[in-house]
């Protein structure tokens, strides 16, 4: 039996039925990127402000380009204004974005980093006489501290330290001994002081982000020396403008 389709009176076979295919999808406009015009936050203008205080310690930007990236880090209201800021630098970990997605409301909650130590509570005076006093890590510095050296050393590291005011005034006073301040890079370090048959020396620097806490140091060497400079390549990452701003 012929199953095989009639022709028309024409003696012309009928065309087959057209197959049901997806409808195309439209591109995306060139030279658009929804995603570079959302807004960032403030993590993520810290983000890349660490990013480039990285390059800087590793010398792959000049003092200048530091300071100007960083500016335009803090000032950036997008995502598109922050990737150009490290798209150059070979620790660049890609698009600076958000995963847009969220999670179902019973997804539990994603694993973060362990949690901080509580800093500690110290003593708004420090003394060495004969001996030796220092004051590191995650302690807790408040507006105020003094520092007075006789005979001995004294080494005050604020890296690793929590700010609880935007201003902390260190007074430092040295006879016949040392006082060694080193504070972050990313604050203001301001002041000066006497020195009698000694030294008294403050590299001055000023943030780039106007709300850095600022250190101002004070005080005397005499037959001593107090120092206070950044320290490169520490960067303080704990503390709320916010908070500081009051």
């Amino acid at each position: 039996m012929d199953n095989s389709p009639e022709p028309d009176p024409q003696g012309v076979l009928p065309s087959p039925l057209p197959k049901n295919e997806p409808a195309p999808v439209p591109a995306q406009a060139p030279g658009t990127d929804l995603a570079a015009e959302l807004r960032a936050s403030d993590a993520d203008r810290e983000r890349v402000a660490d990013l480039l205080r990285d390059a800087y310690a590793e010398g792959r930007l000049t003092a200048d380009e530091h300071a100007e990236r960083i500016g335009i880090a803090y000032a950036a209201r997008t995502f598109g204004e922050l990737e150009p800021l490290t798209r150059d630098l070979p620790s660049h970990p890609g698009p600076i974005r958000h995963n847009l997605t969220k999670p179902p409301l019973d997804a539990p909650a994603p694993l973060g980093p362990p949690p901080l130590p509580a800093p500690r509570a110290e003593a708004s005076t420090m003394v060495a006489v004969f001996g030796g006093a220092a004051r590191k890590g995650r302690w807790r510095v408040g507006s105020h501290l003094k520092a007075v050296a006789v005979f001995g050393g004294i080494e005050i590291d604020l890296t690793d330290a929590v700010f609880e005011s935007p201003e902390v005034v260190i007074e430092a006073y040295s006879v016949f001994g040392g006082v060694e301040i080193r504070v972050p890079e990313n604050v203001s370090l301001h002041g000066g002081g006497a020195g009698v048959f000694g030294g008294f020396e403050v590299r001055e620097q000023t943030s780039a982000d106007p709300h850095a806490p600022v250190v101002r140091v004070k005080g005397a060497a005499v037959f001593g020396g107090v120092e206070a400079r950044p320290r490169r390549g520490k960067a303080l990452k704990e503390w709320v403008r916010r908070r500081l701003d009051g």
